[in-house]
């Protein structure tokens, strides 16, 4: 890999700043159509995959498209429209409920908290051992720059349930456990958020989502209560195992790399889009795809501008790749299941010492 100058990067800076300005220049009524028909995807499919359910009480074969549907509606809204409006890609629009300041979506995680933890710390701070707390999440060893402790021998597993209960890791993220619940404090980890705060969000929303897919639909199922409840709980289940790996694929292929404190000193933009790309990778698909992975499937992209509507990724990949092969810069893509093997790979390789 090419040894960059201090030119090289304020180039890199100065050719990545003009492919962002020359797109957003493009940015209005055609991105704000497809969110919203994204948005009627979304809902037309979660009442589908609502009413499919009920009748599979009746009809057992229904179930099957019920749950599938369901977990379609709540895919869409966690990826394609919650985490990019959440990012403030359509804050331009001015509508009422399609902006970052209002939104609240289908998961157990509270919005606000996801901004703090998520769009300012990892996107700032992206794969900095000690600032980003995305890298490994706390409970998985994914380098060398943390020591082994035993707890690591099993962490395929903890892998695992991470990803069935992913939407539960995300809403428990902001702060560890302990500090939550007991009011520990760690160093470092200050947060403009009480803990009284925290704690509420964190039992208001959780609540919500409970009664919801738990109590609330079941009910309305009446003596079919124990099967709407298992088939809300299998869509669920479905969404944050899609989810889960898809964002992993897009962190923690082998090849990204991480980075300490002291590299990052005084960083300029340039270096800041360099570290961005090393510590980012894709994964190739066709549109259909890339639409269910919340176009996270072009996390180098995602990473690079993380405010430009999602839906333009697709269009800027190539010549984000054209920037990143003019300055030697790896551009991390592989097949789906090349870049989950890489994740599975990294994550036993660093469960031994």
């Amino acid at each position: 890999m090419k040894q960059l100058t201090p030119a090289d990067f304020d180039n890199l800076a100065r050719d990545l700043d003009q492919i962002k300005a020359d797109t957003q220049k493009k940015v209005g009524q055609t991105d704000a159509q497809y969110i919203r028909k994204v948005i009627l995807v979304h809902r037309a499919a979660a009442i589908a995959g609502r009413v499919l359910i009920f009748a599979g009480c009746f009809v057992p074969w229904m179930l099957i498209p019920g749950i599938v549907l369901l977990a379609l509606a709540k895919i869409l809204d966690n990826m394609e429209i919650g985490h990019n409006v959440l990012h403030g890609q359509y804050d331009w629009m001015n509508d009422a409920n399609i902006n970052s300041d209002k939104f609240e979506w289908d998961i157990a995680g509270d919005s606000g908290s996801w901004k703090r933890v998520h769009n300012y710390e990892h996107h700032t701070y992206t794969n900095i051992v000690g600032k980003d707390r995305d890298f490994g999440y706390g409970l998985l060893r994914l380098s060398n720059d943390f020591r082994w402790r035993v707890k690591n021998l099993w962490q395929l597993l903890t892998y695992a349930a991470l990803s069935l209960l992913f939407q539960w890791g995300v809403s428990y993220h902001e702060l560890a456990g302990e500090r939550v619940f007991f009011g520990k404090k760690k160093e470092g980890r200050e947060s403009a958020v009480s803990h009284s705060e925290l704690k509420k969000a964190f039992f208001a929303k959780g609540a919500r989502q409970i009664f919801k897919d738990y109590l609330l639909f079941p009910a309305l199922a009446g003596p079919f209560f124990v099967t709407v409840l298992l088939a809300n709980l299998s869509a669920n289940v479905l969404r944050n195992l899609w989810t889960s790996t898809i964002i992993f694929c897009g962190h923690f292929p082998q090849q990204t790399r991480t980075f300490t404190t002291e590299e990052c000193e005084n960083e300029s933009k340039g270096q800041w889009y360099y570290r961005q790309a090393l510590g980012s990778a894709n994964i190739n698909g066709k549109p259909w795809f890339h639409i269910l992975s919340g176009h996270l499937s072009l996390q180098i992209e995602h990473h690079l501008f993380p405010d430009m509507p999602s839906s333009r990724y697709q269009e800027v990949a190539p010549q984000v790749q054209a920037v990143f092969a003019r300055y030697g810069i790896p551009y991390n893509t592989g097949h789906f299941f090349s870049q989950y093997a890489s994740v599975v790979k990294r994550i036993a390789r660093y469960s031994l010492p």
